[in-house]
């Protein structure tokens, strides 16, 4: 293992790169560099990096180079990382560079030992974005003949466990009317859309969104962006909004179908493909998590990550930091959060090193 002077460091100059999604190229380079320097060859993907260790089926240890650009309000330089009584700011710094400076240390502690498994390290880009970094990586991972037989994504959980996260669809309402003259439309009867969006706006608030999932509550929808008119004198042909809905498992596609069957407007689909995930608290994944950390509390996740490309593998989401902090102005992660983030991955791989069923492939038991 790195010494934790070693692991702040890497951090900070991890923080000090700026990495938008779509710009990572530079922060990949220097990674790359780092790694080699290290011993390590770093297999480049676009601005992906995968690094391999060990052999037999993988391990998959997964985290993002990107970050959002800064929100409004920050009081420091986003990338000149700052350390005040512990906590380190950055943009980035928790979300999440902290998992890659975490994941990057318990990647080159495990190399030196004999793994009964491959255990890949990538550092992804476009997470917070389209997923194109993760899906690379196993798209190369699924060339070779041994399976993924588990995921660790790296996001700031307080090293909790989110074993499920909710999924995504997109619709847009978009509402039909007569424009017109504002003053004449009562006389000729012209048709407002935005009367009519308004009306469907209300009916999707009684929506039945159906059960309650144990750990991730119930669907939710959220109309987020509104359009009509084209000037304050003419009565609107058109209205639309977006909606957000955030889904469970069961209870995905059927929600485009639910709204189509409240409303008067037209629904369209903008993106289905972000289905919600789940993985058994009994799979060897989570026991494993559980030796290396019985602190850990298990959850589910109401925000997306690249766990929703893992649709046939066993993944969870755990990291150092805090979710409420990321995206936010003056973004921070405690320098022990980043430490104690190391020693759980390497004693996580550890621990999935003992697991005869995980490596294996055996079946997990079931509840």
């Amino acid at each position: 293992m790195l010494a934790p002077e070693e692991i702040l460091t890497l951090h900070q100059d991890l923080v000090a790169i700026p990495s938008f999604s779509g710009s990572e190229a530079r922060l990949a380079d220097f990674l790359q560099e780092w790694l080699r320097a290290r011993g390590v060859e770093a297999a480049r993907h676009g601005n992906t990096l995968l690094a391999l260790a060990g052999s037999g089926p993988v391990l998959l240890l997964d985290t993002h180079l990107d970050t959002v650009p800064p929100a409004p309000g920050w009081t420091r330089e986003p990338f000149r990382p700052v350390v005040e009584a512990g906590r380190v700011y950055g943009l980035g710094a928790n979300d999440a560079k902290a998992s890659v400076a975490a994941m990057v240390a318990a990647f080159l502690a495990a190399r030196e030992s004999a793994l009964p498994f491959t255990l890949a390290l990538a550092l992804v880009e476009a997470e917070e974005t389209s997923g194109l970094g993760t899906q690379r990586v196993l798209a190369e991972l699924g060339k070779r003949p041994e399976p993924i037989r588990a995921a660790l994504l790296g996001e700031p959980t307080g090293l909790d466990v989110a074993i499920a996260q909710k999924g995504l669809v997109i619709l847009e309402l978009a509402a039909h009317g007569q424009a017109c003259h504002a003053a004449h439309a009562a006389k000729l009867g012209a048709r407002n859309a935005a009367f009519v969006l308004a009306h469907d706006l209300v009916a999707l608030e009684s929506l039945d969104l159906g059960a309650a999932h144990p750990r991730l509550g119930s669907v939710t929808i959220q109309p987020t962006m509104l359009r009509a008119g084209s000037a304050r004198n003419v009565v609107p042909g058109e209205a639309t909004a977006v909606l957000d809905i955030r889904t469970v498992p069961g209870a995905h596609r059927e929600m485009t179908e639910r709204v189509r069957a409240a409303v008067g407007s037209e629904v369209r689909v903008l993106s289905e493909r972000l289905e919600p995930r789940e993985t058994s608290e009994q799979e060897p994944l989570v026991q494993a998590i559980r030796r290396a950390r019985p602190q850990a509390a298990v959850y589910g996740s109401a925000t997306l990550s690249d766990m929703v490309f893992l649709r046939d593998i066993p993944a969870v989401k755990c990291g150092p930091g805090r979710s409420e902090r990321s995206h936010t102005p003056d973004e921070f992660v405690l320098e022990q959060e980043i430490l104690e983030g190391a020693r759980f991955y390497s004693d996580f791989v550890q621990a999935f090193a003992d697991s005869p069923a995980l490596v294996s492939g055996q079946e997990a038991p079931r509840p």
